[in-house]
């Protein structure tokens, strides 16, 4: 049975999944999460609302990231490869 990831570990592992990209993220004071991608001048590139169901359960985290690693990559921006840590 896998534990459910805490928030420092859910940080750590989005800010891993856009290198070279900057990820910023804040906690809305309600429970969710919100991740924003800044490229290298500073322009937001990407933005999710994460519940907290989905950043604390690995699996739902995962597929939420290589989502929006997809939908950046078809823009056009190159990611360093990423895989969810075990």
């Amino acid at each position: 049975m896998n534990a459910p990831l805490r928030i420092n570990e859910a940080l750590l592992i989005a800010d891993r999944a856009f290198q070279p990209f900057q990820c910023v993220a804040w906690h809305d004071g309600n429970g969710a999460l919100s991740l924003s991608v800044i490229d290298r001048t500073n322009t937001r590139i990407s933005s999710k609302q994460l519940s907290s169901s989905t950043y604390t359960d690995a699996a739902q985290l995962e597929n939420l990231l290589s989502q929006a690693r997809a939908e950046l990559d078809k823009s056009g921006y190159q990611l360093q490869s990423w895989a969810m840590p075990k």
